[in-house]
């Protein structure tokens, strides 16, 4: 299963990347909307691991332009340091499958993505 990591934080993509690629998942990296955005119109992805701020094109542009400009209903998990109610029913109303707040730990990222994967 190929996922695309999508944040700018260096420390948090690693972390994200090791873990994942641990699990037995292949991983693509963006460290910005710009980068997300090229690799999405380039590939097909299993899921997406979103940061909410991201430069040039936020977590929730990515989600508008995965769901309105590409039409895919691929599986979104939404990995934020800030717990903003607002941006929280924004992303859910984008239709994400999924919410977790950094510092996050490994296993219940990795179980929350499997459980999302699975459904």
């Amino acid at each position: 299963m190929k996922i695309l990591i999508c944040e700018d934080n260096r420390l948090a993509m690693k972390t994200l990347s090791v873990v994942l690629e641990r699990e037995g998942f292949s991983t693509d990296i963006a460290i910005d909307g710009n980068e997300a955005i090229s690799l999405l119109q380039q590939n097909d992805y299993d899921m997406l691991v979103v940061d909410i701020h991201l430069p040039y094109h936020s977590g929730l542009e990515l989600l508008k332009f995965l769901r309105s400009d590409l039409d895919k209903d691929t599986p979104v998990l939404v990995v934020t340091a800030f717990s903003d109610q607002q941006q929280q029913r924004q992303a859910s109303e984008l239709g994400i499958n999924g919410y977790i707040t950094k510092p996050f730990n490994p296993a219940d990222l990795v179980k929350k993505i499997r459980s999302i994967l699975n459904k």
